[in-house]
């Protein structure tokens, strides 16, 4: 067995048959010194062996490939869905955003229709206040007219002498 080490890694997907199995030096020796009965022993034993063990051991390397390529599939499929969720979460903030900016957009729509409202009542108050103080002058003149009136009037009811001639 330890001659399958000696040959050196075996390209993927390959287990070493007993014929390429290469014995080292004094594992020859002794496989040669023991005569041909114990060689064919040996040789059997050990294809035995290998037979036994070999076609458990490809099916446990065929699954462990199964297993690491599905690991794989698993591992793009999970990167996949953290990207959907961060996705998710730039929606969520997207949304809250786009809900922020509609409550400042209605609080921004309201403060216009105020000044508005404002705008208009303050026109109105200066309209009012313009034709109060026009009444009050033209009161105030029609005072002052009727007041040089009463004045004309008592400079003509006051006695002037008589011119003596």
């Amino acid at each position: 067995m330890e001659g399958i080490e000696d040959e050196g890694p075996l390209s993927q997907g390959e287990l070493p048959h007993i014929e390429d199995v290469q014995l080292s030096a004094e594992e020859r020796v002794y496989v040669e010194s023991s005569g041909p009965l114990e060689n064919e022993a040996v040789y059997k034993l050990t294809e035995g062996l290998l037979s036994h063990y070999l076609p458990g051991l490809q099916n446990s390397k065929r699954t462990l490939q199964e297993l690491t390529q599905n690991q794989l599939i698993l591992l793009d499929t999970l990167d996949q869905e953290v990207t959907k969720f961060r996705e998710c979460n730039t929606l969520l903030d997207l949304n809250s955003l786009f809900t922020e900016a509609k409550i400042y957009h209605n609080k921004l729509v309201n403060i216009r229709k105020e000044m508005i409202l404002l705008h208009e009542r303050t026109t109105k108050l200066k309209k009012r206040a313009l034709k109060l103080q026009q009444h009050k002058q033209k009161e105030a003149l029609e005072r002052e007219h009727q007041r040089e009136k009463e004045l004309e009037r008592e400079r003509q009811l006051i006695a002037k002498p008589a011119k003596r001639t």
